[in-house]
Protein backbone atom coordinates (compact mmCIF):
# COMPACT_ATOMS: atom_id res chain seq x y z
CA UNK A 1 0.00 0.00 0.00
CA UNK A 2 1.23 3.49 -0.83
CA UNK A 3 -0.03 5.41 2.21
CA UNK A 4 2.36 7.64 4.13
CA UNK A 5 0.80 8.74 7.40
CA UNK A 6 2.00 11.98 9.01
CA UNK A 7 -0.82 12.78 11.45
CA UNK A 8 -3.41 11.16 13.68
CA UNK A 9 -6.16 12.40 11.35
CA UNK A 10 -4.49 10.70 8.39
CA UNK A 11 -4.39 7.45 10.36
CA UNK A 12 -8.12 7.78 11.06
CA UNK A 13 -8.80 8.36 7.36
CA UNK A 14 -6.64 5.39 6.37
CA UNK A 15 -8.57 3.05 8.68
CA UNK A 16 -11.84 4.20 7.15
CA UNK A 17 -10.52 3.60 3.64
CA UNK A 18 -8.91 0.20 4.24
CA UNK A 19 -11.43 -1.08 6.78
CA UNK A 20 -8.98 -3.42 8.51
CA UNK A 21 -5.54 -2.26 9.68
CA UNK A 22 -3.12 -4.22 11.89
CA UNK A 23 -1.06 -2.01 14.18
CA UNK A 24 2.24 -3.81 13.54
CA UNK A 25 3.60 -6.48 11.18
CA UNK A 26 0.78 -8.44 9.53
CA UNK A 27 2.60 -10.84 7.24
CA UNK A 28 1.56 -8.77 4.21
CA UNK A 29 4.23 -6.35 3.05
CA UNK A 30 3.32 -2.75 3.83
CA UNK A 31 -0.01 -3.68 5.42
CA UNK A 32 0.16 -2.25 8.93
CA UNK A 33 -0.18 1.16 10.53
CA UNK A 34 3.47 1.04 11.54
CA UNK A 35 4.62 0.29 7.97
CA UNK A 36 2.61 3.24 6.68
CA UNK A 37 4.11 5.79 9.07
CA UNK A 38 6.15 8.61 7.57
CA UNK A 39 9.82 8.52 8.59
CA UNK A 40 9.42 11.32 11.13
CA UNK A 41 6.64 9.38 12.87
CA UNK A 42 8.58 6.17 13.48
CA UNK A 43 9.76 4.88 16.85
CA UNK A 44 12.69 6.99 18.06
CA UNK A 45 14.94 6.57 21.11
CA UNK A 46 15.67 9.95 22.72
CA UNK A 47 19.08 11.05 24.09
CA UNK A 48 17.76 10.88 27.68
CA UNK A 49 16.85 7.20 27.24
CA UNK A 50 13.17 7.87 26.69
CA UNK A 51 11.29 7.23 23.48
CA UNK A 52 8.95 8.91 21.06
CA UNK A 53 6.45 7.01 18.94
CA UNK A 54 3.50 9.01 17.57
CA UNK A 55 1.64 5.89 16.41
CA UNK A 56 1.56 4.53 19.95
CA UNK A 57 0.22 7.81 21.32
CA UNK A 58 -2.38 8.10 18.57
CA UNK A 59 -4.16 4.84 19.46
CA UNK A 60 -6.33 6.44 22.16
CA UNK A 61 -7.41 9.48 20.09
CA UNK A 62 -8.18 7.22 17.12
CA UNK A 63 -10.52 5.11 19.28
CA UNK A 64 -12.05 8.24 20.82
CA UNK A 65 -12.88 9.47 17.30
CA UNK A 66 -15.62 6.86 17.39
CA UNK A 67 -15.32 5.46 13.88
CA UNK A 68 -13.35 2.30 14.55
CA UNK A 69 -12.82 -0.51 17.04
CA UNK A 70 -9.42 -1.56 18.43
CA UNK A 71 -8.26 -4.83 19.92
CA UNK A 72 -6.22 -7.98 19.38
CA UNK A 73 -8.05 -9.12 16.27
CA UNK A 74 -5.30 -10.31 13.94
CA UNK A 75 -3.67 -13.60 15.00
CA UNK A 76 -3.69 -12.32 18.57
CA UNK A 77 -2.10 -9.02 17.57
CA UNK A 78 -3.64 -5.57 17.82
CA UNK A 79 -5.28 -3.55 15.09
CA UNK A 80 -8.15 -1.35 13.99
CA UNK A 81 -11.43 -2.19 12.25
CA UNK A 82 -13.73 0.51 10.87
CA UNK A 83 -17.31 0.64 12.11
CA UNK A 84 -18.43 0.02 8.52
CA UNK A 85 -16.84 -3.43 8.53
CA UNK A 86 -17.21 -4.28 12.22
CA UNK A 87 -20.69 -5.92 11.92
CA UNK A 88 -19.45 -8.40 9.31
CA UNK A 89 -16.16 -9.01 11.08
CA UNK A 90 -17.97 -9.53 14.38
CA UNK A 91 -20.52 -11.80 12.69
CA UNK A 92 -17.82 -14.01 11.18
CA UNK A 93 -15.57 -14.15 14.25
CA UNK A 94 -18.32 -14.94 16.73
CA UNK A 95 -19.38 -17.86 14.57
CA UNK A 96 -15.76 -19.06 14.51
CA UNK A 97 -15.19 -18.62 18.26
CA UNK A 98 -18.43 -19.82 19.88
CA UNK A 99 -18.92 -19.31 23.61
CA UNK A 100 -19.54 -22.34 25.82
CA UNK A 101 -19.65 -22.30 29.61
CA UNK A 102 -19.41 -26.11 29.67
CA UNK A 103 -15.59 -26.06 29.61
CA UNK A 104 -13.24 -24.50 32.15
CA UNK A 105 -11.99 -22.02 29.57
CA UNK A 106 -15.54 -21.14 28.55
CA UNK A 107 -16.63 -20.68 32.16
CA UNK A 108 -13.73 -18.33 32.88
CA UNK A 109 -14.41 -16.36 29.70
CA UNK A 110 -18.07 -16.03 30.74
CA UNK A 111 -16.96 -14.78 34.17
CA UNK A 112 -14.71 -12.16 32.56
CA UNK A 113 -17.54 -10.95 30.32
CA UNK A 114 -20.02 -10.91 33.21
CA UNK A 115 -17.62 -8.74 35.20
CA UNK A 116 -17.25 -6.29 32.33
CA UNK A 117 -21.02 -6.16 31.81
CA UNK A 118 -21.39 -5.30 35.48
CA UNK A 119 -18.53 -2.80 35.75
CA UNK A 120 -18.69 -1.25 32.26
CA UNK A 121 -14.94 -1.02 31.64
CA UNK A 122 -11.79 -1.94 33.55
CA UNK A 123 -8.03 -1.95 33.05
CA UNK A 124 -6.74 -5.47 32.60
CA UNK A 125 -5.04 -5.81 36.00
CA UNK A 126 -8.20 -4.74 37.85
CA UNK A 127 -10.33 -7.05 35.73
CA UNK A 128 -8.05 -9.98 36.51
CA UNK A 129 -8.26 -9.24 40.23
CA UNK A 130 -12.07 -8.87 40.12
CA UNK A 131 -12.29 -12.28 38.44
CA UNK A 132 -10.15 -13.88 41.15
CA UNK A 133 -7.38 -14.83 38.74
CA UNK A 134 -4.52 -13.95 41.07
CA UNK A 135 -1.40 -15.79 42.09
CA UNK A 136 1.57 -17.39 40.30
CA UNK A 137 1.22 -17.79 36.52
CA UNK A 138 -2.31 -16.38 36.57
CA UNK A 139 -1.39 -13.22 34.70
CA UNK A 140 -0.30 -15.04 31.54
CA UNK A 141 -3.32 -17.35 31.79
CA UNK A 142 -5.67 -14.39 32.12
CA UNK A 143 -4.00 -12.56 29.23
CA UNK A 144 -4.64 -15.63 27.08
CA UNK A 145 -8.33 -15.64 27.93
CA UNK A 146 -8.66 -11.93 27.19
CA UNK A 147 -6.86 -12.33 23.85
CA UNK A 148 -9.24 -15.17 22.97
CA UNK A 149 -12.22 -12.95 23.81
CA UNK A 150 -10.82 -10.16 21.64
CA UNK A 151 -10.29 -12.55 18.74
CA UNK A 152 -13.91 -13.58 19.28
CA UNK A 153 -15.00 -9.91 19.14
CA UNK A 154 -16.37 -10.09 22.69
CA UNK A 155 -13.89 -7.61 24.22
CA UNK A 156 -12.38 -4.43 22.77
CA UNK A 157 -10.17 -1.61 24.02
CA UNK A 158 -12.03 1.54 25.01
CA UNK A 159 -8.96 3.67 25.76
CA UNK A 160 -5.51 3.59 27.34
CA UNK A 161 -4.64 4.60 30.88
CA UNK A 162 -1.15 5.93 31.57
CA UNK A 163 0.54 6.35 34.96
CA UNK A 164 1.79 9.84 35.81
CA UNK A 165 5.07 11.00 37.34
CA UNK A 166 5.38 13.48 40.21
CA UNK A 167 5.04 16.32 37.71
CA UNK A 168 1.77 14.98 36.35
CA UNK A 169 3.25 13.81 33.06
CA UNK A 170 2.11 10.54 31.53
CA UNK A 171 4.75 7.87 30.98
CA UNK A 172 5.13 4.22 30.02
CA UNK A 173 3.29 2.05 27.51
CA UNK A 174 -0.13 2.46 29.08
CA UNK A 175 -2.78 -0.01 30.24
CA UNK A 176 -5.68 -1.11 28.07
CA UNK A 177 -9.09 -0.07 29.33
CA UNK A 178 -11.22 -3.05 28.33
CA UNK A 179 -14.93 -3.20 27.64
CA UNK A 180 -17.42 -5.03 25.42
CA UNK A 181 -18.19 -3.74 21.92
CA UNK A 182 -21.89 -3.59 22.83
CA UNK A 183 -21.12 -1.12 25.61
CA UNK A 184 -18.68 0.89 23.51
CA UNK A 185 -20.56 1.25 20.20
CA UNK A 186 -24.00 -0.28 20.88
CA UNK A 187 -25.62 -3.65 20.28
CA UNK A 188 -26.95 -2.71 16.83
CA UNK A 189 -23.41 -1.96 15.64
CA UNK A 190 -22.47 -5.58 16.35
CA UNK A 191 -25.24 -7.04 14.19
CA UNK A 192 -25.08 -8.00 10.51
CA UNK A 193 -27.91 -9.02 8.18
CA UNK A 194 -25.55 -11.45 6.44
CA UNK A 195 -24.79 -15.05 7.30
CA UNK A 196 -21.27 -15.61 8.67
CA UNK A 197 -20.16 -17.11 5.35
CA UNK A 198 -21.58 -14.14 3.44
CA UNK A 199 -19.73 -11.77 5.78
CA UNK A 200 -16.51 -13.69 5.20
CA UNK A 201 -16.91 -13.57 1.40
CA UNK A 202 -17.57 -9.82 1.47
CA UNK A 203 -14.47 -9.17 3.56
CA UNK A 204 -12.31 -11.39 1.36
CA UNK A 205 -13.48 -9.54 -1.74
CA UNK A 206 -12.87 -6.15 -0.14
CA UNK A 207 -9.37 -7.03 1.08
CA UNK A 208 -8.37 -8.48 -2.29
CA UNK A 209 -9.27 -5.11 -3.85
CA UNK A 210 -7.28 -3.19 -1.26
CA UNK A 211 -4.36 -5.64 -1.26
CA UNK A 212 -4.06 -6.88 -4.86
CA UNK A 213 -0.61 -8.42 -4.27
CA UNK A 214 -1.74 -10.44 -1.23
CA UNK A 215 -2.49 -14.15 -1.58
CA UNK A 216 -5.65 -15.89 -0.42
CA UNK A 217 -3.61 -17.51 2.36
CA UNK A 218 -2.38 -14.14 3.63
CA UNK A 219 -5.84 -12.60 3.66
CA UNK A 220 -7.37 -15.69 5.24
CA UNK A 221 -4.84 -15.37 8.06
CA UNK A 222 -6.04 -11.80 8.68
CA UNK A 223 -9.66 -12.92 8.92
CA UNK A 224 -9.08 -16.30 10.63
Amino acid sequence: MNHKIHTCQELIECIQEVGFLPLLESGIRGFSADAMMADECRYTVLPDGGWEWPLWRWKGPVIADGNCVYGKFFAGKAGFISLKWWPDFCNWRRSSYPMSAETEKGAICEAILDTLHERGSMVSRDLRSACGLVGPKMRSLFDGYVTHLQMACRIVTEDFVYPRDKHGHEYGWGLSLLTTPEQLIGTESCFSNHTPDESHSLMMEHLHKKLPSATDKQILKILK
